[in-house]
């Protein structure tokens, strides 16, 4: 059974950039595509970005667009996601999640989660 688990996170100042990854326990992360998600104090999980099975990405945060970025490597089995100028208010719990092949932006559309990975930006 595919497991997921993010690494990466801490605190980062205003303005600089981090690379979380997700790392996954085996070879069927080629064949699933993979989202990231994160969720802030207070508010609700919201999807960020998201790569499919064939490599195709979606973005769905307007707010992270241009600064946000997702890659992957099949052969380590990890997907990662760059964040760059990144601002106080990216503070959140940051999630991957997989899915069968195709992207979907909203949560209950994926079946396997890691336990995320807090990000903090501050001064």
């Amino acid at each position: 059974q595919l497991q997921l688990s993010e690494s990466g996170g801490g605190l980062v100042q205003p303005g600089g950039s981090l690379r979380l990854t997700c790392a996954a326990s085996e070879y069927t992360l080629a064949f699933s595509a993979i989202s990231w998600f994160r969720q802030a104090p207070g508010k609700g999980r919201e999807g960020i970005i998201c790569i499919s099975r064939s490599d195709s990405v979606e973005e769905y945060l307007d707010s992270v667009k241009g600064r946000f970025t997702i890659s992957r490597d099949i052969a380590k089995n990890m997907v990662y996601l760059q964040m760059n100028s990144l601002k106080s208010e990216d503070t959140a719990i940051y999630y991957c999640a997989a899915r069968p092949a195709i992207c979907s932006e909203y949560e209950v559309s994926f079946q396997t989660w890691g336990q995320g990975t807090q990000v903090t930006v501050s001064s």
